[in-house]
């Protein structure tokens, strides 16, 4: 054997050699994360059933509570929302115009976190008639307390709902918290809201074949969905009967003749959609990947060698690197700046949608001043009802359109297309007068 041969298997050993170190050191490294996203295990609990105190469940689950307590933070804005409190009617001038009649042209503020989710309904002008506001119901609770359940299960469901909102408020003591999502004994996901339950029987699912996963959205979809207060005992009530979208919730509404208020620039039946955040998540790419709304805005994260849900519950924007990053390419700056292009297109549309739906509304109002009957005017109340609807479907939800794009576009499309047959119509009622 030459030298040359005895130097190419010197080197083919060396070779083989560091392989197998990397490969060794890998596979150590693979075990390590491994170790490091294992599941937190069940332990034993020792939590009471009706137990509303986040506090005590932070005994068992001191990572979860921990982190939970991080929703009282209002610092850190994103570019249209994040926990930091701001006048909306301050920051966009048509909505006074456009929700004038109804509490909402009062005030409309961006959500804080969940932790002043008891505060913030309290304090706010909208049900304050001395600051312009309107006495509100029991109802408008529903979503802001653990005690919630306990109360209906005490009161009655229906004489929750239709109580005086300071008689409910007085029997509260907890914002949103753990047992509203969670079984005490088992830790399973769990709806705790009649109102989601009976909005999903309405559209013929059955509730007892839902998934972990879709419950991981459901529990979000307790409180972030639309809803109206149906009757004089203003009984919470999802309009699902034929889907979730707004041609489909304008149709069960027009059906029952639902409306909350008149407009009274136009003299138009009007409806004040709340924030149907849900329904509009359906329709992106994220449900239809399997992404639940806990994958973004409660991401796994690990401690100490355990992995389990963050609970402090934000923007994806403000955890980049743990919300989209394990299944999106880029740096964290590209990735906000594909969300904020995204958003940004968004508030374009919803922009033009407002100015259409001003322009109707003052038509209307021009044919009322010149003799107009409310028969003549008919069509025109109804297609700026149906514009507005469909704005504020996509307006009220979080994220600027982010959950579903393209049928954010959409919706707001046809928003303004009746806005404008609104206006000719108005036109022609106007052009029409003897």
């Amino acid at each position: 054997m030459n030298w040359n041969e005895r130097w190419i298997r010197w080197v083919v050993f060396f070779v083989c050699l560091v392989g197998v170190f990397v490969l060794g050191l890998a596979t150590a490294l693979v075990m390590e994360r491994k170790g490091e996203t294992k599941l937190a295990p069940v332990v034993s609990l020792d939590i009471p059933d009706n137990e509303t105190d986040p506090a005590v469940w932070g005994k068992v689950f001191p990572r979860e509570y921990n982190r939970f307590l991080m929703t009282q933070d209002t610092t850190g804005p994103t570019k249209y929302g994040g926990p930091q409190q701001f006048s909306w009617l301050d920051r966009d001038t048509l909505l006074g115009f456009l929700w004038a009649g109804y509490p909402f042209s009062v005030e409309y503020n961006e959500d804080r976190g969940h932790a002043w989710a008891l505060v913030d309904v309290d304090r706010t002008a909208r049900r304050d008639p001395a600051r312009g506001g309107k006495a509100q119901p029991g109802t408008c609770l529903t979503c802001k307390s653990a005690e919630v359940p306990g109360l209906m299960k005490e009161m009655g469901v229906a004489g929750f709902y239709k109580a005086r909102f300071e008689d409910v408020l007085a029997k509260t003591k907890h914002p949103i918290g753990c047992s509203d999502c969670h079984d005490p004994k088992t830790m399973e996901l769990r709806i705790t809201r009649p109102a989601l339950v009976e909005g999903l029987i309405a559209m013929g699912r059955d509730t007892a074949t839902l998934t972990e996963n879709e419950l991981r959205s459901l529990v979000c979809a307790q409180c972030h969905s639309e809803y109206y207060l149906e009757g004089p005992d203003r009984y919470l009530t999802f309009p699902w009967r034929y889907g979730t979208t707004p041609e489909a919730m304008e149709r069960f509404y027009n059906e029952i003749g639902f409306s909350d208020w008149v407009h009274p620039v136009s003299g138009a039946s009007m409806v004040k959609m709340q924030h149907p955040d849900y329904e509009m998540y359906l329709t992106g790419i994220h449900a239809s990947k399997g992404v639940a709304c806990a994958d973004c805005h409660m991401p796994y994260m690990a401690e100490g060698g355990v992995k389990f849900t963050d609970h402090y519950i934000q923007s994806p924007l403000k955890n980049i690197a743990r919300a989209c990053k394990p299944c999106h390419e880029g740096s964290e700056e590209e990735i906000r700046a594909r969300v904020e292009l995204i958003q940004d297109n968004n508030k374009q549309i919803l922009d033009r949608a407002e100015i259409a739906l001003v322009s109707a509304h003052r038509e209307i109002a021009g044919a009322m001043a010149a003799g107009a009957s409310d028969d003549q005017l008919k069509e025109a109340r109804s297609l700026v009802r149906a514009a507005q609807l469909r704005w504020d479907y996509v307006f009220s939800n979080n994220g600027m359109g982010f959950h579903s794009p393209q049928e954010a576009a959409r919706i707001l499309a046809s928003a303004i297309d009746l806005a404008r047959q609104a206006q000719v119509a108005a036109i022609t009622a106007r052009a029409g007068i003897k």
